[in-house]
């Protein structure tokens, strides 16, 4: 009798950026492969600064590559030290730093049917949304697993307006505050 061959495990793949939000996204991940019992595989993504087409006109670019690669990895073994602390996520899986643009990298990484892709969804405004194209609509489009959006903290609007006030030296409207604890929502 012929042995069947032993499927591939159940993955959650999940974008792993720069958004503060970022947090959110691989808990959440997190959950949902202790959920299904699966590996979690974060993907960090690069691209040379400039785009792959300067970065293949200037030979001097490939002397860069490394160090840009680097990068990317600490970005990403940050983000992880961030959400999970030292413990690390307790989790089967592999962490990738993958070379290309968000959007591609993350559907060519969660490549199975059975994979779950788990991305941030929201904080674009409407100029950002026009000059940037969005990782969340090519992964929605072009997955081939199901994919899970998960949208921005309630909190991440406040921290980014704060931040704004800051950034813009404005002073601070005590009665805004005020009112947000005299009416919570």
């Amino acid at each position: 009798m012929s042995e069947s061959p032993t499927p591939p495990a159940a993955r959650v793949v999940v974008g792993v950026g720069d958004a503060p939000g970022c947090i959110a996204v691989l808990g959440r991940a997190a959950d949902e492969a202790r959920l299904r019992g699966a590996e979690l595989w974060p993907v960090a993504a690069w691209e040379p600064p400039e785009g792959e087409f300067a970065a293949r006109r200037f030979p001097a670019a490939s002397a860069l590559v490394p160090e840009w690669e680097r990068l990317a990895e600490e970005r990403l073994v940050e983000a992880l030290r961030d959400a999970f602390g030292d413990a690390g996520t307790g989790l089967p899986g592999r962490a990738l730093v993958v070379r290309g643009a968000p959007g591609p990298a993350l559907v060519g990484t969660a490549d199975r049917e059975g994979d779950l892709l788990v991305i941030g969804a929201g904080g674009r405004g409407p100029l950002r949304r026009a000059l940037w194209p969005s990782v969340g609509r090519h992964c929605l489009a072009h997955a081939v697993c199901p994919v899970l959006a998960v949208p921005p903290s309630p909190l991440e609007a406040a921290l980014t307006a704060a931040h704004r006030r800051n950034t813009l030296r404005l002073r601070l409207d005590t009665g805004d505050l005020e009112r947000e604890s005299t009416n919570p929502r």
